[in-house]
């Protein structure tokens, strides 16, 4: 195990990130691991706490196999080389990416109580979760934070394989990874305790992120 667990990985990832960088950014995290990570990371870093939500396209009959994702502000992102190698059609992207939108949104407004994300332009904005598999929900959040004019996109995340981490880096400014081990099967495998989180607990992590970093 590389990780006791999210918050041992947050601490950590946030010492490393704070010798990077300095100064004023916007943390995201993905839900629901991600927000530990990015409770961590903001604290260190002195930054408000945001999420961004986004969701995986499931294959068909393999649901835990992701083609795409989904990203609050309706991006779409699609892996070409997975769809095609599954064959699955345009149409089931859009079907699918229609209803994982469904839960997109009601995490949004659950977990911001209604308001817009602050705004992300020109702002150096750091993007977290608790690990990367295939790295498509964060393919995703990357390409809407672009879409929101961000100055400077950085994807921080506590362990990645490297062939994930080297596809990000053509998308984001800069991938901060800790671990990058190349026998990789799911992110769970490098944490001691990996417990799914409750979107009560994610709403108890920002509204201490607000209390303390604004």
């Amino acid at each position: 195990m590389l990780f006791a667990d999210r918050v041992d990985a947050g601490q950590r990832l946030a010492k490393y990130l704070k010798r990077l960088y300095q100064g004023m950014c916007v943390v995201l995290g993905i839900p629901r691991g991600g927000v530990v990570i990015g409770y961590e990371v903001a604290k260190e870093l002195k930054c408000p706490l945001d999420v961004v939500v986004t969701r995986k396209i499931g294959a068909p009959g393999q649901p835990e196999l992701a083609v795409g994702a989904v990203a609050e502000d309706g991006t779409v992102f699609v892996d070409e080389e997975i769809a095609a190698v599954v064959g699955v059609s345009r149409e089931y992207v859009e079907k699918k990416a229609e209803e994982e939108m469904r839960e997109v949104r009601r995490r949004a407004m659950l977990y911001r109580g209604g308001r817009n994300m602050a705004p992300l332009i020109d702002m150096r904005v750091v993007i977290v979760d608790d690990g990367l598999a295939t790295g498509l929900t964060m393919k995703a959040a990357v390409h809407m934070a672009r879409n929101q004019r961000a100055g400077k996109v950085i994807v921080a995340v506590p362990v990645a394989p490297p062939e994930t981490v080297e596809k990000l880096k053509k998308i984001a400014d800069d991938v901060v990874v800790l671990e990058t081990p190349t026998n990789f099967f799911a992110i769970g495998q490098f944490y001691e305790r990996f417990d799914q989180l409750s979107d009560e607990e994610v709403l108890e992590i920002l509204r201490k992120a607000s209390m303390e970093v604004g």
